[in-house]
């Protein structure tokens, strides 16, 4: 990573400077790979003659001056990407004249060409620390200032940025520095309110346009022009409209950044980013094909997150990266409150949040580098692995935890005085403990060191005696945690007993109770009958992993899940079922049959595609490998009769062609798919567009049916960026020796764009064809130091993940990755990403043999 600025670092320097403003001059009409940026930056020193540095990445400095005085520019240091500003005065105007680059990682100021028209579109991604790609700018969070962007451009771009422009003007015959004469436009961004420089914007290019205002506030929507007979504003500007007046009712704030705009950019390398006033989202949320409603819930939920992002995060922002949590759980909370408040989605929100970010959050706490959620993050390559389930999913199940332990209205008031208290500031953790204590009454210091400050995940269990009429005379909650992370955590959760009821399973009692310790006694359980089914952590309250007695699993596995009436019991089942596979407690065969017998029940279209996704893994996985050809082949039948009892056209029909397509290995099966693929057995009202086709290409080309001529043919159909992406993960998907080491090639070679160095590490990487990838074992360790020190952060990240030999189930590649660490003893970030690698490896044999003693 540029720089990396350390924690130490970034507090001397903020104790030494007070930043007041920028102004920004950038050049963008001349080069396809370098731009002028210009920065005059004034702040003051507490301390006259002291020095400090500006941080600056892999930029040509022409120039640069403090207060008028030239600096020595030799002195630049370009790998750490640091200018030294010597013999400061108290009060300081700094200049720097410099080229920059654009990036092709998503990183910086990223440029791309669309294939479709071969037009060029700009957009900035910044954090945690790439402004300084764009500008020079003292890149940490705690030193907020203004800023002033002016940009020239081509005439027929549209600009944007985090204020409205107040001058938009044609030059007819600009001529730049290298003497191209061309029409171009200077645009001016007026001085922004205050702000870290993470959260600085810059989108540029041909984008096409759509606008409308919501209580005073202009609103903008953005895509690229070949996308535009895709976009479906009126739905992004509905969620739009309802966050805003969620959050100015719950806050008590008015959003404070003027306009707001949303634009959804190529080649996008996160959901979105929340850049004040300027929210850039990942273009898979234009829809260009038919999508399940799952997709268009989390495009809404996306969209909130951002929003709240405003006031927590932009308005008031953590003073370093240990409290990333504060911003980004907060936003996940909130967003999914919204959601659940303000939308359509209403309640069922809560559902998809515990199938899939909670299921985020428990596998993320269980790898050997979980953290504590209040993180220790000492530097930059520390924070820029950090963005996980534990910093988003956990920390949101762990502020739905404390909702219910002080009550909503508390918390909501407690926030309120939080951003009333520290608007325009920077924070720490004790300021939101300090505004939410006065609000509810309650002493927060034991529960943050509970649930903030430790690790791991909590299981609770029933435990119960029964008298000779089957009535409980003993209740209790056991409450357990492994030896390495030791603590047990007070839990505020509700115990629901649920009976079949008129072939309904029925919740017939709820006690909400706070429990401790190792074991906490529920009195009033005590003489109820027990029921078919006992939750412990109803209403999913609490964030634990939750264990099923024998009657109670008993009763799922014959059918009893299909027979919920309420959907969050019901998911909170499959996580359960779910947790006591990948924890090699349930046989992935059993868990493969439950899946089969009992899916058809979900009505929840994210339950449906998360819980296909969990058991497309079981079969390819944690099954023995002696069962995974039949369970991937009852798995597949099982697929084939969802879909013929599908509703035509439905959400679910949609979603079980795709997961037949991710486990089609057979003649018939991969028949199917090609019959589908050419139309001569299209399911009745399935729309086989482009994605779909690329989805049922992929699965041809990995069963050896499709190679290089039809994946041409398919691009040639879909010449657009989506297509690219698509061919690229069919050719590295080719089931032969000769197209993974062409793959790996391309892979290593350093040269692809972000988004399609993504694609083909996805199709390099296919689990169908594990033997294929076994030579890259010894070859991926031999790359990845190289990569980790000479690549940037994301696509270097994006190689550590993909590429590791995770495929390979085999207690050697964990030998092996110890052997590695040992060794080379590789930077902190990276030592975290191969020892996730290898503990998936560890608790996929660990689930292999449970299995196969079953």
């Amino acid at each position: 990573m540029a720089g990396n600025l350390t924690r130490d670092e970034a507090r001397e320097r903020a104790r030494l400077l007070k930043v007041d403003s920028y102004v920004v001059e950038l050049d963008l009409t001349e080069g396809e790979e370098r731009f002028e940026s210009i920065t005059t930056v004034r702040f003051t020193s507490a301390q006259a003659g002291a020095s400090t540095f500006i941080d600056l990445a892999g930029a040509h400095v022409r120039r640069a001056t403090l207060n008028g005085v030239a600096l020595d520019i030799d002195d630049y240091d370009l790998e750490r990407g640091r200018l030294p500003v010597p013999g400061l005065a108290e009060d300081n105007v700094l200049r720097v004249d410099a080229d920059c680059t654009y990036m092709r990682t998503g990183e910086g100021l990223h440029r791309f060409v669309d294939p479709v028209d071969q037009k060029v579109y700009l957009h900035t991604q910044f954090e945690t620390a790439d402004a300084h790609r764009m500008f020079a700018c003292f890149d940490q969070p705690d030193l907020k200032a203004t800023f002033e962007f002016s940009v020239l451009a081509p005439a027929d771009w549209e600009v944007v940025s985090n204020s409205a422009a107040d001058e938009n003007e044609l030059l007819d015959e600009h001529r730049g520095r290298h003497g191209t004469l061309q029409a171009a436009r200077r645009w001016h961004f007026p001085t922004t309110k205050v702000m870290s420089t993470y959260i600085t914007a810059l989108v540029a290019g041909p984008y096409h346009k759509v606008t409308s205002e919501h209580d005073g506030i202009p609103l903008g929507i953005y895509c690229r022009a070949s996308l535009a007979e895709h976009l479906d504003a009126d739905n992004i500007f509905e969620v739009t409209r309802q966050g805003f007046d969620f959050f100015h009712r719950v806050f008590d704030f008015r959003y404070p950044f003027g306009k707001y705009d949303q634009l959804f950019v190529p080649e996008f390398n996160a959901g979105a980013m929340e850049n004040a006033g300027c929210v850039t989202f990942v273009e898979d949320y234009i829809f260009r094909s038919r999508v399940t409603d799952a997709a268009v819930e989390r495009r809404a939920e996306t969209i909130l997150h951002e929003m709240a992002h405003m006031w927590f995060g932009d308005l008031v922002t953590m003073r370093w990266w240990d409290d990333l949590w504060l911003n980004e759980s907060f936003a996940t909370y909130t967003s999914v409150l919204a959601l659940a408040e303000a939308t359509r989605w209403g309640q069922g929100s809560w559902t998809t949040f515990a199938n899939s970010e909670k299921a985020w959050a428990y596998r993320q706490d269980q790898l050997p580098s979980t953290h504590p959620i209040a993180a220790d993050m000492v530097d930059m390559e520390a924070v820029a692995v950090n963005f996980d389930g534990i910093t988003y999913a956990k920390g949101a199940s762990v502020l739905k935890q404390l909702v219910a332990y002080v009550g909503l209205d508390n918390f909501l008031a407690g926030v309120r005085d939080y951003f009333k208290e520290h608007a325009w500031g920077n924070t720490t953790l004790a300021d939101l403990l300090s505004a939410l204590e006065r609000t509810s009454g309650r002493d927060l210091s034991s529960w943050s060191k509970e649930w903030l400050e430790t690790s791991w995940v909590n299981t609770l269990r029933p435990s119960f005696d029964l008298d000779g009429e089957g009535r409980f005379t003993r209740f209790e909650v056991l409450q357990e945690a492994p030896a390495d992370y030791p603590t047990l955590r007070t839990h505020r959760l509700a115990v629901g007993l649920y009976s079949v009821v008129d072939g309904v399973l029925t919740r017939t009692r709820r006690v909400e109770l706070d429990i401790s310790g190792a074991r906490t006694a529920v009195a009033d359980l005590v003489g109820e009958a027990q029921p078919d089914l006992v939750l412990i952590n109803d209403d999913d309250l609490t964030y634990a992993k939750i264990r099923l007695d024998e009657r109670s699993l008993a009763t799922l596995v014959n059918g009893g899940i299909a027979k919920f009436g309420e959907s969050l019991p019901r998911a909170l089942c499959w996580a359960a079922a779910w947790d006591m596979t990948r924890d090699a407690e349930m046989a992935a065969r059993d868990y493969i049959k439950l899946v089969i017998a009992n899916i058809h029940s979900v009505a929840d279209i994210s339950v449906v595609q998360t819980v296909l996704r969990q058991v497309k893994l079981t079969a390819q996985q944690f099954a023995a490998p002696s069962y995974q050809a039949e369970g991937q082949a009852e798995l597949a039948a099982a697929l084939h009769r969802l879909i013929a009892g599908a509703e035509p056209g439905s959400d679910h029909q949609l979603a079980y062609v795709n997961a037949l397509a991710g486990v089609a290995v057979s003649a018939g099966d991969l028949a199917y798919v090609k019959g589908v693929l050419d139309g001569s057995a299209v399911p009745a009202g399935l729309v086989v567009d482009a994605d779909l086709r690329w989805t049922l290409t992929h699965a041809l080309v990995t069963g050896g049916i499709y190679g290089q001529a039809e994946i041409d043919a398919e691009l040639a159909r879909d010449a657009t960026a989506t297509g690219e992406r698509s061919a690229a993960r069919c050719r590295a998907a080719v089931p032969t020796a000769e197209a993974k080491a062409a793959a790996w090639e391309k892979i290593i070679g350093g040269e692809l764009s972000g988004a399609v160095l993504r694609s083909t590490v996805a199709g390099f990487a296919d689990p169908h064809h594990v033997d294929l990838l076994r030579p890259y074992q010894e070859r991926f360790f031999a790359e990845i130091g190289r990569v980790w020190k000479t690549w940037t952060p994301d696509t270097a990240q994006t190689f550590a993940v993909a590429c590791f030999p995770g495929l390979l189930i085999e207690q050697e590649v964990v030998d092996r990755t110890e052997r590695y660490l040992v060794a080379q003893q590789p930077p902190h970030g990276l030592r975290r990403l191969l020892l996730e690698g290898s503990d998936g490896i560890s608790r996929a044999l660990r689930a292999q043999a449970r299995d196969a003693s079953a």
